[in-house]
């Protein structure tokens, strides 16, 4: 029965889009159901197959070596913290972004990065018959996070009409960074983290195409390749990585320890109220039915919809610690889709940030397109983080 359920609930999805859709009669579906029909495979090729989890474990390991090589570096400046058994979430999860994003950088600097975006973009504007600058950027964002996928590509957005503009802002509600990746894979199972990042990349593609569908010239659909002349030398690059991969910490940090206090602010103040109660019950009934469409029992159910409404008043790694907590004692079934959900930046402070790159990279009237539609990329970040989950929730039980 709970099969059927998760089935149900991804249809649900869709339609409530749909519905939310101001343009629904210009909707493409041949593109958005071979899309679909693609992620279905990806899932399938990741999670029930040998060689799936073979590539899984391969990609896994990987970072675990960066987080390890990380872990040289901070151990050099805080050898008495990292000698502990137990080392806090700022040492083990937030100090190893500034490796990862250098090391990143170092691939970009190399063109590495730059060809197998350009690819597998390619590759997927092939297969959803999207415009190539759209499928690039939603894997680019994939690996270097919305607000420096965005950074990467002002020169062409800068000459973009603003419908076109918002489907970019639309997307970028469901990036995670590869930065990031790292600090994910200490709290919660790395098998449903890199299956849901694809499906992410996806599902974006699919919410652009519904709630915001644009027709593209063939002569409009180009990708920025950065001039020679834009290139530091390399030693200046890697010294930048580090400082952006350490404002980067102090940016998390401060995100992490200023939603949690207020969410402890808000819950002392609703507790006079009723004695309690709290934000994360109040969110638990309101994400409550869409949790039950992931085939969850009630308990589960609950319990789920409380970590989506955490995550979207604070942030995933706050939700991501309580799942931590509650990994042994969950069904893999709850824990897949739990995890896959949270993978993901959709939140409020992600808004808050797209509308800050946008003012910084464009002038005022450009980057009101985000403000006046601010709905849209909060329903599609929610949207692509149900989807991907239910998606996911299909071949685990």
């Amino acid at each position: 029965m709970f099969f059927l359920i998760n089935i149900l609930g991804i249809f649900i999805v869709m339609a409530v889009i749909f519905l939310c859709s101001p343009q629904k009669r210009t909707v493409k579906w041949r593109p958005i159901l071979s899309l679909f029909a693609v992620e279905l495979l990806v899932t399938w090729f990741m999670l029930g197959t040998k060689i799936g989890g073979a590539v899984i474990n391969l990609i896994a390991s990987f970072f675990s070596w960066l987080i390890g090589c990380a872990s040289e570096g901070i151990a050099f400046a805080f050898p008495s913290v990292m000698s502990n058994e137990t080392v806090d979430f700022f040492f083990s999860a937030l100090l190893p972004i500034i490796f990862v994003v250098t090391f990143f950088d170092i691939l970009a600097y190399f063109g590495i990065l730059t060809w197998l975006i350009d690819k597998i973009g390619w590759v997927i504007s092939k297969v959803s018959q999207l415009p190539k600058l759209e499928s690039f950027f939603s894997i680019q964002m994939m690996f270097l996070g919305n607000t420096e996928a965005l950074a990467v590509i002002r020169q062409q957005l800068a000459v973009l009409k603003d419908n076109r503009l918002l489907t970019f802002g639309i997307m970028s509600m469901s990036s995670i960074s590869g930065s990031i990746i790292g600090s994910y894979l200490t709290m919660v199972p790395a098998t449903y983290v890199f299956t849901a990042i694809p499906l992410n990349c996806l599902n974006a593609l699919i919410l652009a195409s519904i709630l915001n569908p644009v027709e593209v010239k063939k002569e409009e659909d180009i990708i920025y390749v950065p001039p020679k002349e834009e290139k530091k030398d390399f030693f200046s690059t890697i010294s930048n990585s580090m400082l952006v991969g350490m404002n980067m910490v102090i940016v998390i940090l401060a995100m992490v320890i200023g939603y949690v206090a207020l969410t402890s602010c808000v819950n002392g103040m609703l507790g006079l109220i009723m004695d309690g109660l709290t934000i994360q019950k109040i969110f638990s009934y309101i994400f409550s039915p869409f949790a039950f469409l992931l085939g969850l029992p009630v308990h589960d159910a609950m319990y789920v919809a409380q970590l989506m409404g955490m995550k979207l008043a604070t942030n995933e790694f706050v939700a991501m610690m309580d799942l931590k907590t509650q990994l042994a004692s969950i069904s893999p079934h709850t824990a897949a889709v739990a995890t896959t959900f949270l993978t993901s930046f959709a939140n409020f402070s992600t808004i808050g940030m797209i509308y800050g790159t946008y003012n910084s990279l464009f002038n005022g009237e450009k980057s009101a397109i985000i403000g006046k539609n601010v709905w849209k990329l909060l329903v599609s970040g929610m949207a692509v983080s149900l989807l991907s989950a239910g998606i996911v929730g299909l071949f685990v039980w």
